[in-house]
Protein backbone atom coordinates (compact mmCIF):
# COMPACT_ATOMS: atom_id res chain seq x y z
CA UNK A 1 0.00 0.00 0.00
CA UNK A 2 2.09 2.83 -1.43
CA UNK A 3 -0.22 6.25 -1.26
CA UNK A 4 0.72 9.69 -2.69
CA UNK A 5 1.45 12.24 -0.43
CA UNK A 6 -1.88 14.28 0.45
CA UNK A 7 -1.35 18.07 0.54
CA UNK A 8 -4.73 19.66 1.43
CA UNK A 9 -4.98 21.57 4.06
CA UNK A 10 -6.97 20.36 6.86
CA UNK A 11 -7.57 20.61 10.78
CA UNK A 12 -4.94 18.21 11.09
CA UNK A 13 -2.61 19.44 8.91
CA UNK A 14 -2.80 23.00 10.41
CA UNK A 15 -2.34 21.24 14.28
CA UNK A 16 0.97 19.30 12.52
CA UNK A 17 2.19 22.57 11.81
CA UNK A 18 1.78 24.20 15.11
CA UNK A 19 3.35 21.16 16.58
CA UNK A 20 6.63 21.46 14.15
CA UNK A 21 6.56 25.34 15.09
CA UNK A 22 6.09 24.35 18.66
CA UNK A 23 9.32 22.07 18.14
CA UNK A 24 11.58 24.79 16.78
CA UNK A 25 10.69 27.74 18.46
CA UNK A 26 10.17 26.48 22.13
CA UNK A 27 12.02 23.34 22.20
CA UNK A 28 15.20 24.07 20.24
CA UNK A 29 15.30 20.76 18.64
CA UNK A 30 17.80 19.85 16.04
CA UNK A 31 16.97 20.39 12.16
CA UNK A 32 17.77 16.44 11.78
CA UNK A 33 14.71 15.44 14.64
CA UNK A 34 12.28 18.14 12.84
CA UNK A 35 13.07 16.57 9.52
CA UNK A 36 12.68 13.24 11.35
CA UNK A 37 9.06 14.39 13.01
CA UNK A 38 8.04 16.08 9.39
CA UNK A 39 8.41 13.08 7.32
CA UNK A 40 6.35 10.94 9.75
CA UNK A 41 3.58 13.24 10.51
CA UNK A 42 3.16 13.57 6.84
CA UNK A 43 2.72 10.00 6.69
CA UNK A 44 0.40 10.38 9.52
CA UNK A 45 -1.90 12.63 7.24
CA UNK A 46 -1.50 10.10 4.70
CA UNK A 47 -2.04 6.92 6.49
CA UNK A 48 -5.18 8.30 9.63
CA UNK A 49 -8.34 8.18 8.78
CA UNK A 50 -9.47 11.32 10.52
CA UNK A 51 -8.74 14.92 9.34
CA UNK A 52 -8.90 16.41 12.69
CA UNK A 53 -7.37 16.01 16.40
CA UNK A 54 -10.56 15.21 17.15
CA UNK A 55 -10.92 12.10 15.18
CA UNK A 56 -7.87 10.08 17.26
CA UNK A 57 -9.96 7.00 19.41
CA UNK A 58 -9.06 3.68 19.47
CA UNK A 59 -10.82 2.74 16.64
CA UNK A 60 -8.65 4.96 14.39
CA UNK A 61 -5.60 4.74 15.72
CA UNK A 62 -6.00 1.19 15.26
CA UNK A 63 -6.59 1.99 11.90
CA UNK A 64 -3.94 3.71 11.44
CA UNK A 65 -1.37 0.79 12.88
CA UNK A 66 -3.18 -1.81 10.30
CA UNK A 67 -2.31 1.05 7.56
CA UNK A 68 1.32 1.35 8.72
CA UNK A 69 1.52 -2.54 8.56
CA UNK A 70 -0.17 -2.15 4.86
CA UNK A 71 2.54 0.72 3.14
CA UNK A 72 5.09 -0.35 1.71
CA UNK A 73 8.09 2.10 0.73
CA UNK A 74 8.70 3.21 -3.19
CA UNK A 75 10.89 0.68 -3.20
CA UNK A 76 7.90 -2.09 -2.75
CA UNK A 77 9.12 -2.59 0.98
CA UNK A 78 7.24 -3.15 3.94
CA UNK A 79 8.51 -1.57 7.19
CA UNK A 80 9.94 -2.47 9.92
CA UNK A 81 8.77 -3.13 13.31
CA UNK A 82 11.55 -0.14 14.55
CA UNK A 83 10.46 2.20 11.92
CA UNK A 84 6.31 1.70 12.80
CA UNK A 85 7.36 2.08 16.25
CA UNK A 86 9.10 4.92 15.27
CA UNK A 87 5.44 6.60 13.76
CA UNK A 88 3.85 5.63 16.54
CA UNK A 89 7.20 7.30 19.17
CA UNK A 90 6.27 10.01 17.01
CA UNK A 91 2.13 9.66 16.76
CA UNK A 92 2.17 9.89 20.89
CA UNK A 93 4.66 12.94 21.01
CA UNK A 94 1.80 14.64 19.16
CA UNK A 95 -0.92 14.28 20.93
CA UNK A 96 1.11 14.95 24.28
CA UNK A 97 1.72 18.22 22.34
CA UNK A 98 -2.02 18.85 21.82
CA UNK A 99 -3.15 18.09 25.32
CA UNK A 100 -0.82 19.65 27.19
CA UNK A 101 0.24 22.81 24.91
CA UNK A 102 -3.03 23.13 23.59
CA UNK A 103 -5.16 22.23 26.28
CA UNK A 104 -7.44 19.65 23.80
CA UNK A 105 -9.16 16.63 24.74
CA UNK A 106 -7.57 14.22 22.90
CA UNK A 107 -7.22 9.90 23.04
CA UNK A 108 -4.24 9.78 25.70
CA UNK A 109 -0.94 8.78 23.94
CA UNK A 110 -0.42 6.70 26.80
CA UNK A 111 -3.21 4.42 25.52
CA UNK A 112 -1.16 4.54 21.54
CA UNK A 113 0.58 1.20 22.69
CA UNK A 114 4.13 0.65 20.30
CA UNK A 115 3.68 -3.11 18.38
CA UNK A 116 5.96 -5.47 20.23
CA UNK A 117 9.91 -5.56 19.08
CA UNK A 118 12.21 -8.69 19.21
CA UNK A 119 15.38 -8.04 20.87
CA UNK A 120 18.09 -6.85 18.38
CA UNK A 121 20.96 -8.08 17.09
CA UNK A 122 23.90 -6.13 18.09
CA UNK A 123 26.45 -6.62 15.02
CA UNK A 124 30.16 -5.70 16.26
CA UNK A 125 33.55 -6.12 15.04
CA UNK A 126 36.27 -8.76 16.39
CA UNK A 127 38.98 -7.37 17.27
CA UNK A 128 41.06 -8.56 14.47
CA UNK A 129 38.45 -6.87 11.73
CA UNK A 130 38.59 -3.31 13.53
CA UNK A 131 42.64 -3.14 13.63
CA UNK A 132 42.11 -4.09 9.40
CA UNK A 133 39.78 -1.61 8.48
CA UNK A 134 41.56 1.03 10.82
CA UNK A 135 44.67 0.30 8.64
CA UNK A 136 43.39 0.58 5.36
CA UNK A 137 43.41 4.04 4.42
CA UNK A 138 46.21 5.10 2.35
CA UNK A 139 47.98 7.44 5.01
CA UNK A 140 50.14 9.11 2.39
CA UNK A 141 47.22 10.79 0.49
CA UNK A 142 45.57 13.65 2.55
CA UNK A 143 41.78 11.99 1.74
CA UNK A 144 43.39 8.82 3.59
CA UNK A 145 44.39 11.07 6.54
CA UNK A 146 41.18 12.37 6.83
CA UNK A 147 39.20 8.88 6.39
CA UNK A 148 41.22 6.77 8.87
CA UNK A 149 40.33 9.89 11.36
CA UNK A 150 36.74 8.81 10.37
CA UNK A 151 37.31 6.03 11.26
CA UNK A 152 39.32 6.18 14.67
CA UNK A 153 36.50 9.06 15.71
CA UNK A 154 33.85 6.69 15.19
CA UNK A 155 35.24 4.30 17.18
CA UNK A 156 36.67 6.53 20.02
CA UNK A 157 33.68 8.12 20.82
CA UNK A 158 30.39 5.92 19.70
CA UNK A 159 29.62 8.82 17.57
CA UNK A 160 26.33 8.80 15.36
CA UNK A 161 26.58 9.07 11.94
CA UNK A 162 24.84 12.33 11.93
CA UNK A 163 26.67 13.87 14.79
CA UNK A 164 30.25 13.39 12.97
CA UNK A 165 29.07 14.81 10.32
CA UNK A 166 27.75 17.94 11.98
CA UNK A 167 31.31 18.58 13.82
CA UNK A 168 33.09 21.65 12.78
CA UNK A 169 37.19 21.97 13.88
CA UNK A 170 35.85 24.58 16.93
CA UNK A 171 33.99 21.76 18.52
CA UNK A 172 37.35 19.59 19.29
CA UNK A 173 39.43 20.28 22.34
CA UNK A 174 42.51 18.79 21.60
CA UNK A 175 44.02 19.86 25.16
CA UNK A 176 41.55 17.68 26.94
CA UNK A 177 40.72 15.76 24.23
CA UNK A 178 36.65 16.13 24.51
CA UNK A 179 34.25 17.02 22.36
CA UNK A 180 30.98 18.77 22.50
CA UNK A 181 27.87 16.95 20.78
CA UNK A 182 24.35 17.70 19.94
CA UNK A 183 22.74 14.42 19.85
CA UNK A 184 19.05 13.56 19.13
CA UNK A 185 16.48 15.94 20.56
CA UNK A 186 19.05 18.70 20.58
CA UNK A 187 21.28 16.75 23.82
CA UNK A 188 24.27 18.06 24.25
CA UNK A 189 26.85 15.51 25.72
CA UNK A 190 30.81 15.29 26.02
CA UNK A 191 32.48 12.41 24.12
CA UNK A 192 36.22 11.75 24.64
CA UNK A 193 39.07 11.18 22.62
CA UNK A 194 41.54 7.89 22.64
CA UNK A 195 45.27 9.87 21.97
CA UNK A 196 45.44 7.38 19.36
CA UNK A 197 42.49 9.22 17.39
CA UNK A 198 43.58 12.96 18.40
CA UNK A 199 46.74 11.84 16.62
CA UNK A 200 44.64 10.69 13.75
CA UNK A 201 42.31 14.25 13.69
CA UNK A 202 45.57 16.03 14.13
CA UNK A 203 47.54 14.97 11.51
CA UNK A 204 44.36 15.34 8.97
CA UNK A 205 43.71 18.96 9.82
CA UNK A 206 47.52 19.31 9.39
CA UNK A 207 47.49 18.62 5.96
CA UNK A 208 44.44 20.76 5.34
CA UNK A 209 44.94 23.97 3.65
CA UNK A 210 41.96 25.58 4.04
CA UNK A 211 40.58 27.55 6.56
CA UNK A 212 36.54 26.30 6.33
CA UNK A 213 34.55 25.34 9.32
CA UNK A 214 33.66 21.71 9.00
CA UNK A 215 35.85 19.18 10.46
CA UNK A 216 35.14 16.38 7.36
CA UNK A 217 35.08 17.75 3.79
CA UNK A 218 35.41 16.92 0.42
CA UNK A 219 37.28 18.14 -2.60
CA UNK A 220 40.04 18.80 -0.72
CA UNK A 221 42.03 20.52 -3.52
CA UNK A 222 39.21 22.95 -4.40
CA UNK A 223 38.92 23.46 -0.47
CA UNK A 224 42.08 25.99 -0.54
CA UNK A 225 40.62 28.46 -2.26
CA UNK A 226 36.95 28.74 -0.70
CA UNK A 227 35.80 31.08 1.69
CA UNK A 228 34.22 30.01 4.83
CA UNK A 229 31.99 28.97 6.41
CA UNK A 230 32.36 26.17 3.58
CA UNK A 231 29.11 24.03 4.24
CA UNK A 232 28.78 23.30 0.17
CA UNK A 233 32.23 21.20 0.59
CA UNK A 234 31.05 19.38 4.24
CA UNK A 235 31.18 16.02 4.04
CA UNK A 236 27.28 14.13 3.42
CA UNK A 237 26.27 11.68 5.68
CA UNK A 238 25.85 9.65 2.67
CA UNK A 239 29.74 10.16 1.36
CA UNK A 240 30.70 8.67 5.00
CA UNK A 241 28.46 5.83 4.64
CA UNK A 242 29.93 4.76 1.24
CA UNK A 243 33.61 5.05 2.52
CA UNK A 244 33.17 3.11 5.49
CA UNK A 245 31.59 0.38 3.17
CA UNK A 246 34.49 0.51 0.93
CA UNK A 247 36.87 0.21 4.04
CA UNK A 248 35.53 -2.18 5.00
CA UNK A 249 35.39 -4.64 1.83
CA UNK A 250 39.09 -3.34 0.96
CA UNK A 251 39.70 -5.27 4.81
CA UNK A 252 37.53 -8.48 3.71
CA UNK A 253 35.24 -8.04 6.72
CA UNK A 254 32.45 -10.18 5.37
CA UNK A 255 29.55 -8.95 8.02
CA UNK A 256 29.71 -5.71 6.26
CA UNK A 257 29.79 -3.03 8.74
CA UNK A 258 28.17 0.20 8.68
CA UNK A 259 29.21 3.31 10.57
CA UNK A 260 26.19 2.15 13.67
CA UNK A 261 28.53 -0.91 13.88
CA UNK A 262 31.54 1.08 14.70
CA UNK A 263 29.16 2.86 17.34
CA UNK A 264 27.83 -0.71 18.80
CA UNK A 265 31.61 -1.81 18.64
CA UNK A 266 32.20 1.38 20.71
CA UNK A 267 29.67 0.24 23.35
CA UNK A 268 30.26 -3.20 23.95
CA UNK A 269 34.04 -2.77 23.81
CA UNK A 270 33.27 -0.73 27.36
CA UNK A 271 31.22 -3.39 28.45
CA UNK A 272 33.83 -6.17 27.89
CA UNK A 273 36.25 -3.77 29.87
CA UNK A 274 34.06 -3.73 32.85
CA UNK A 275 32.57 -0.34 32.18
CA UNK A 276 29.00 0.54 33.94
CA UNK A 277 25.78 0.74 31.56
CA UNK A 278 24.67 3.98 33.31
CA UNK A 279 28.47 5.39 31.83
CA UNK A 280 27.73 3.83 28.50
CA UNK A 281 24.08 5.62 28.16
CA UNK A 282 25.81 8.92 28.70
CA UNK A 283 28.57 8.11 26.14
CA UNK A 284 26.07 7.21 23.60
CA UNK A 285 23.80 9.84 24.26
CA UNK A 286 20.88 7.48 24.94
CA UNK A 287 16.96 8.53 26.66
CA UNK A 288 16.69 5.77 28.22
CA UNK A 289 18.35 2.87 29.71
CA UNK A 290 16.80 0.33 28.08
CA UNK A 291 17.94 1.10 24.36
CA UNK A 292 21.59 0.45 26.13
CA UNK A 293 20.53 -2.64 27.32
CA UNK A 294 20.61 -4.08 24.34
CA UNK A 295 24.35 -4.43 24.90
CA UNK A 296 24.28 -6.31 28.01
CA UNK A 297 23.82 -9.79 26.41
CA UNK A 298 27.08 -9.93 23.93
CA UNK A 299 28.81 -8.40 26.68
CA UNK A 300 28.29 -9.93 30.07
CA UNK A 301 31.29 -11.54 31.78
CA UNK A 302 29.51 -12.71 34.23
CA UNK A 303 27.37 -15.16 32.56
CA UNK A 304 30.38 -16.69 30.58
CA UNK A 305 31.79 -17.44 33.87
CA UNK A 306 28.71 -18.72 35.37
CA UNK A 307 28.66 -20.96 32.08
CA UNK A 308 31.92 -22.31 32.44
CA UNK A 309 31.84 -22.98 36.28
CA UNK A 310 28.61 -24.86 36.30
CA UNK A 311 28.12 -25.88 32.51
CA UNK A 312 29.60 -29.29 31.01
CA UNK A 313 31.14 -30.65 34.19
Amino acid sequence: MHRKTETTSSPLADAIERYIAFLQSEKNTSPLTIKSYRESLDLLLVLFPGKAPKDFSKETVRTYKQHLHEYRTKSGRELSIRSKNHHITILRAFLRYLAQEEELEVYPPDCVKRFKEDQRKVKVLFTDELKRLLEQPDTSQRTGKRDQAILELFFSTGLRLAELCSLNRKDINFTTREISVRGKRGKVRIVFLSVRAAERIRMYLDARIDHLEPLFIGYLDRAATAMPPGEGFRLTGNSVYRLVKKYALMAGIVSDPSPHTLRHSFATDLLRNGADLRSVQELLGHKDLSTTQIYTHVTNPQLKKVHEQFHGK
